[in-house]
């Protein structure tokens, strides 16, 4: 997306600062980028066009309630660090103070590689690489954990385990939803948390899609240092395995690439330090239950942020995804199989569900079709969301009749669905309800098994609950 404006800013402030830029002919946002904006800035020189990329906060100006890490400066300056330290990285070459008229960022070079996910677990160009890239990952972060930060130690967050956890349960329990298998989950952690441990510099966002690599060279640049903070470096090593950033390919923990033991094997060789598998387990659940809270940060956003598109909202329906993970690491069983069908008539002529449809297959086809770039990214986001609605449609009602049967099992008492759940979630929160009570964890995940059902069906942790299920 081309944005003209922002074009001349920059064409005022980058060339005198980047020895031998002449102009810049264009800034293009990118797609995606659901907690800052990436830019493509096209630039003149005596040698020709050359591109440079540009990273800000949403609008130009991040709230301050959001907090969403130590700042661009920051975060810029520990890719400086990172990359002194052999790490990686693109160079620098600007940062903003917010003076410049054009917001809180920094400019950097463009490196030419790969940072979709899901091509870098699946497409074939990246089949000989594959088995290199999780001991990179393991050698990579053992030399982050290694950073001195002392210069930026203050502008950091540092976290214990149970601070963390509690930090994070905190952030969900201001919004108004009752998710009961986050509080499960939030109980489970702070029940297991790791309580021998170091303390250093954490990437905390270091996961497939947050690596740009090549097939030939495997990993040229972390990127996304926004979230850093200090506390338990296993909290990368989880993170980088968590199910959400497999992409599909659950089989291979370690990004959707590679396997636990060339991870730790990588970091070893590297640290001199054993990788314990347990803390890492812990943190690789963690990673579901940050997460899972994070997709609803980012519909929180979409209700009072600075950045209103259709992708927030589309990525808060997410967290039914992460809360399955926790589902099949915490409390694996049997769930129903098929999804009821709302019995309820609708004598429209046309139905809601066809309306839904020609809006739905209007944004794949004559949109997605007619644009591309961030445009044509956010058409097929919301062409997905109809989709969600319309798998509502048709199985919501009886799953909820479903939800209410077992809430009143569980809890031994009737009411509607909506108070029903908050009692659930007030047990949890308050300590009355254990973790082993008779019916909880098979409420739980029949729950949320339904609702990733409707979420994202084709997601890999719906798949798993169903294989486990069948004692696959």
């Amino acid at each position: 997306m081309f944005d003209p404006v922002l074009t001349e800013a920059v064409n005022r402030y980058l060339p005198a600062r980047v020895p031998g830029l002449k102009s810049v002919t264009a800034c293009e946002r990118l797609s995606g980028g659901a907690s800052q904006e990436t830019w493509r800035v096209r630039a003149e020189t005596d040698a020709g066009e050359r591109l440079i990329a540009f990273r800000r906060a949403p609008g130009g100006e991040p709230k301050k309630d959001l907090r969403s890490g130590p700042g661009l400066d920051v975060e810029a300056r520990l890719m400086q660090l990172a990359r002194a330290a052999g790490v990686p990285e693109p160079e620098v070459l600007a940062v903003l103070d917010g003076s410049e008229g054009l917001g809180l960022g920094f400019f950097m070079t463009w490196l030419d590689g790969e940072a979709l996910g899901a091509r870098i677990a699946r497409h074939d160009s990246f089949a000989a690489i594959r088995p290199k890239l999780a001991r990179q990952c393991g050698e990579i972060l053992a030399r982050i954990h290694a950073l001195d930060y002392s210069d930026i130690a203050h502008r950091l967050d540092r976290w214990t385990p149970r601070d963390y956890v509690q930090r994070m349960w905190d952030d969900y329990r201001a919004f108004d939803t009752p998710q009961p298998m986050i509080d499960f989950t939030a109980r489970w952690l702070l029940e297991n948390a790791p309580t021998d441990h170091r303390t250093t510099l954490v990437h905390n966002d270091f996961r497939n899609g947050n690596i740009m690599m090549t097939p030939d060279k495997g990993i040229v640049a972390v990127l996304d240092w926004e979230v850093a903070c200090i506390g338990d470096p296993m909290r990368d090593l989880g993170w980088v395995c968590t199910n959400s950033w497999r992409f599909g390919v659950s089989e291979k923990p370690v990004g959707g690439f590679g396997d636990y033991a060339d991870l730790f094997a990588g970091y070893e060789a590297v640290s001199g330090r054993k990788v314990n598998p347990a803390d890492v387990k812990f943190w690789e659940v963690f990673g579901s239950f940050w997460w899972a809270i994070g997709c609803l940060k980012m519909a929180d956003r979409y209700r009072h942020g600075p950045d209103r598109t259709v992708e927030r909202p589309g990525i808060g329906r997410r967290s039914s995804e992460c809360q399955v993970d926790c589902v099949n690491l915490l409390i694996p069983g049997v769930v129903e199989r098929d999804l009821p069908l709302d019995s309820r008539v609708d004598d429209n002529m046309p139905r809601t569900d066809e309306l839904l449809v020609s809006v739905r297959d209007f944004l794949r086809g004559d949109v997605m079709g007619a644009t591309e770039g961030r445009i044509n990214f956010l058409a097929r986001v919301a062409a997905n969301s109809l989709d969600i609605v319309l798998r509502e449609l048709a199985h919501g009602a009886p799953l909820a009749a479903r939800e209410q049967a077992g809430l009143e099992a569980v809890l031994g008492t009737t009411g509607s669905l909506h108070d029903l759940r908050w009692k659930l979630v007030h047990a949890l929160r308050d300590g009355s309800m254990p973790l082993d009570r008779p019916g909880l964890a098979e409420h739980l995940r029949a729950t949320t098994v339904a609702a990733v059902a409707i979420d994202q069906p084709v997601y890999s942790g719906y798949r798993n609950a169903l294989a486990i299920a069948a004692g696959g």
